[in-house]
């Protein structure tokens, strides 16, 4: 530890390194789920402007397929993973051994097979936070909705422009068989969340 306080760029390095681990837990877990096909790489940990979010994340308007999983609690936030129609159906035909479905619904198997997908994820990161913020944090179980990524991930910024002007964004990489595919996993504090993790950096060297 240090007696100096960590500058906000010395903090984002840290998150980066906290972030980049559980990805790594996350990708070992990945790839035995999906036997060898799946793996995650972090890109990096930024922050952004509210206002740029969704337009430097490529988010449209389109329909987009999404797993969200919330921390209730004082120490909030969501997580999201979203895919487009091509690669979510991918994913899940991959995850039960059959073809790619056509049906515009989504069956009960695919939800599922994507569920626990986030889940799996969603475990990974949560222990990464826990063992920064040394409380336990346990994700609510993931949830399936098809709807409009940019606006989802609105909805989920509104709570932090109460009390700051800027977005946490972990990018994370998927690859598939070698392949680098469109899904993307958003980390959302909320105040107390994001407070506890800049003051348990303060200080770190």
């Amino acid at each position: 530890m240090s007696d100096t306080p960590t500058s906000r760029s010395e903090q984002l390095a840290l998150l980066q390194e906290l972030f980049a681990s559980a990805t790594r837990d996350a990708s070992e877990a990945m790839n035995r789920w999906t036997n060898g096909m799946v793996t995650l790489t972090l890109d990096e940990v930024r922050e952004l402007p509210l206002e740029e979010v969704c337009g430097e994340l490529n988010l449209s308007n389109e329909l987009m397929t999404m797993i969200v999983l919330t921390l209730d609690g004082e120490m909030g936030g969501d997580m999201i993973l979203s895919f487009d129609e091509k690669n979510g159906r991918a994913l899940a035909a991959s995850l039960l051994g059959r073809e790619v479905c056509t049906d515009p619904e989504w069956n009960e198997l695919e939800q599922s097979a994507l569920n626990e997908t986030g889940n799996i994820l969603g475990c990974a990161y949560m222990n990464a936070l826990t063992r920064l913020v040394e409380v336990e944090l346990v994700p609510s179980p993931p949830h399936f909705i098809q709807d409009y990524g940019a606006s989802v991930l609105q909805q989920a910024l509104m709570a932090q422009a109460m009390y700051c002007d800027k977005a946490l964004v972990c990018q994370t990489h998927f690859h598939r068989a070698g392949e680098e595919m469109d899904w993307s996993v958003f980390f959302v504090p909320n105040e107390k969340m994001r407070q506890t993790m800049e003051e348990t950096l303060q200080g770190v060297s």
